[in-house]
């Protein structure tokens, strides 16, 4: 019977004492409502209706995630290939710098115009053009920004058939067969040479034209 008496008695201390923990906490939890309570009624007595009543760190949080270009960081964290953010992949035909790089790209632009003498005709037809053309620019008399008009429509014509030059090539790299993409991309530079074309021949027209009818009527 003593034994069974101890083993009720233990049970119920225990409950009573759980019971006093339950209600402390909760006292406790109260207690701390209240106090919360009390501070933000201080805080926000001297506050507006719209007001913002943020947390004191996040708006430092949030100018830290922007860089000194105010691009927000975190949100190219990590920079995917297709990131137009993302570095370029490094180039080993780019790490000449200075003398050394003026000197490589002067042997390529040689280069260039060697190919191009060699494998484009429409280029050497048009150099024979501008080896005509050139001349009769310094010799004929007119005044300074005419002889500059007139042989800048003539280099003007060269500049743009080597790049529709160079724009076949890449097409014919990429693919040597008939496709309706390829034969726009060549078509668009053919037309971009006969618009410099057109313009060489209006500039001479215009302001050598009068000087030549001039000429023919004193010989005639």
């Amino acid at each position: 019977m003593r034994t069974s008496q101890s083993n009720g008695a233990t049970p119920r201390r225990a409950s009573n004492g759980a019971l006093r923990a339950v209600a402390s906490e909760h006292d406790s939890e109260h207690d701390i409502e209240r106090d919360v309570g009390r501070d933000i009624k201080r805080g926000t007595a001297g506050l507006e209706p719209f007001d913002d009543i943020g947390e004191p760190g996040a708006q430092d949080h949030a100018d830290s995630a922007h860089d000194s270009n105010g691009i927000d960081s975190t949100a190219h964290e990590p920079l995917s290939p297709d990131d137009p953010l993302a570095p370029l992949p490094f180039n080993p035909y780019k790490g000449n710098r200075g003398l050394t790089r003026a000197w490589h790209a002067m042997k390529n632009s040689l280069a260039g115009f060697r190919v191009a003498i060699r494998e484009e005709s429409a280029f050497r037809q048009e150099l024979t053009l501008a080896a005509i053309l050139i001349p009769c620019g310094l010799l004929v008399p007119v005044e300074p920004v005419s002889r500059v008009l007139l042989l800048g429509s003539v280099l003007l014509v060269l500049i743009v058939e080597l790049l529709n030059s160079s724009v076949e090539a890449a097409i014919d790299r990429i693919s040597l067969e008939r496709h309706e993409l390829s034969r726009r991309a060549k078509d668009l530079g053919s037309a971009a040479v006969m618009v410099a074309l057109g313009m060489c021949v209006m500039t001479w027209a215009l302001i050598v034209g009068p000087l030549l009818a001039r000429w023919l009527r004193a010989r005639l």
